[in-house]
């Protein structure tokens, strides 16, 4: 351990501070006006690690020189900020996600038909359950901004209990996390382990598929029904009325009446979402095939929405600063995970996890020679059982925290609240993989 592991790791523990104080910044933006643009920035949870690792940068380049610190900057990989800024902006767009919607809203309707239960009720169950395991097949991130984008008017409002609110986004952290195990690619922090531990999908449905749907299923119903007495009004507002704060904003066309979406620009919008997650991996591929989806979308303007591209923007920021942060904290992280036997591991992960992205977990995991396979499936279970904790402990939660940021007081998401309302969810799925 150098002296500048050391600062390292002190740095990454300032920044998780940060991120938990987060909410404190907000009320001192409110208290103090004449500054209340410095504290609205430092009070945004997405801005924390990316000013943090600046921070790590800049001192790296005086205690060790500067062409050192612009080469470990060099040698990270920013595939996953990346993608998951990507997969945000085309999920998000008003084809895929009024398509989206329209299927959601045609199953609740169906599901209401027949039992007692009201169409709002169904659409919260199946935003909070079906769209989360769904994950598994569009990948984690896509799935999170999807389900964010049509709870934020129908659960995060003024008008839901506050705890109910943290209850609810505490479930879909964890659904998100567990639901998308069901394939070998969608979940990050499997997908740091399925090449170098020979996992496909069959193995991942059979060894954690089943186990983490019956976790989603059961967190979705206990939280649905809680949210059950306030859920009211019709079915969920068309896509491009609604923003992803639930204002209003203005139609892509300057007209009273939005213009109905063909079915072909539909299809072409699914059809780069597809394209996107196929080529994951594959960053100068994805990127380009970004720039084709950008230029459709000026091409037929008429059918779309304002891309939600600063909030994708500040998420990729986010995670970005997480892996050159992250990076530097392997000297102290991968002799914990190493040392461990399994079961001590599963509860290492699972409380690890809170204050890592649990892809960097699993990922050094990954680099210990000889380790059994009761430790493998013990740390990815604990990880991805753990990943609703903290804003962090999954890449996809940055983009909910995002979308969903407005329907909280002080509009910030308070760390201590969503640790309360993951808990319970979190002891379900850890329960279902510890089986």
């Amino acid at each position: 351990m150098s002296d500048f592991d050391l600062v390292a790791a002190v740095l990454f523990g300032v920044a998780l501070l940060h991120t938990f104080a987060a909410k404190a910044f907000e009320r001192l933006a409110h208290h103090s006006p004449r500054h209340a643009g410095l504290w609205h920035l430092l009070g945004e949870i997405e801005v924390v690690f990316g000013f943090w690792s600046f921070v790590l940068i800049a001192v790296m380049a005086v205690m060790v020189g500067g062409g050192q610190a612009i080469a470990y900057a060099e040698s990270r990989s920013y595939n996953e900020p990346l993608f998951v800024f990507t997969i945000m902006v085309v999920a998000a767009s008003r084809p895929v996600l009024a398509g989206i919607q329209a299927m959601v809203t045609a199953l609740a309707r169906t599901w209401a038909r027949f039992t007692p239960a009201r169409a709002a009720v169904a659409e919260v169950w199946i935003c909070l359950a079906l769209v989360p395991l769904i994950g598994s097949a569009i990948t984690e991130p896509a799935a999170m901004t999807l389900a964010a984008l049509m709870l934020a008017g129908r659960v995060f409002t003024p008008a839901m209990p506050e705890k109910l609110k943290y209850g609810a986004l505490g479930v879909l952290f964890v659904n998100v996390s567990v639901g998308g195990t069901l394939t070998s690619f969608a979940a990050p922090p499997v997908l740091m382990v399925a090449a170098t531990w020979h996992w496909d999908t069959a193995f991942m449905a059979s060894h954690f598929g089943w186990k983490a749907a019956i976790a989603v299923l059961v967190n979705a119903t206990v939280i649905t029904l809680l949210l059950r007495p306030h859920l009211h009004g019709p079915a969920m507002p068309a896509a491009s009325q609604t923003a992803p704060d639930s204002r209003p904003v203005p139609s892509a066309v300057p007209s009273a009446v939005p213009v109905a979406v063909p079915l072909a620009v539909t299809l072409i919008h699914f059809a780069f979402l597809g394209a996107v997650v196929a080529f994951a991996h594959h960053p100068v591929v994805f990127l380009g095939l970004f720039m084709l989806f950008l230029g459709f979308t000026q091409a037929y303007a008429q059918h779309q929405s304002p891309l939600l591209l600063k909030e994708a923007l500040l998420v990729g920021f986010f995670l970005a600063g997480l892996v050159v942060l992250g990076g530097m904290q392997q000297w102290w992280l991968q002799p914990i995970v190493s040392n461990l036997a399994p079961a001590a591991l599963f509860f290492g992960a699972l409380g690890l996890t809170a204050i890592t992205d649990n892809a960097a977990l699993t990922y050094l995991g990954s680099l210990i020679d000889g380790i059994s396979d009761a430790s493998k499936y013990m740390l990815v279970a604990g990880a991805v059982a753990g990943g609703g904790l903290t804003v962090i402990a999954n890449a996809p939660n940055p983009a909910g925290a995002t979308l969903l940021k407005a329907g909280f007081q002080d509009q910030s998401i308070g760390a201590l609240g969503l640790l309360l309302g993951a808990a319970l969810p979190t002891a379900v799925a850890a329960a279902m993989f510890w089986l």
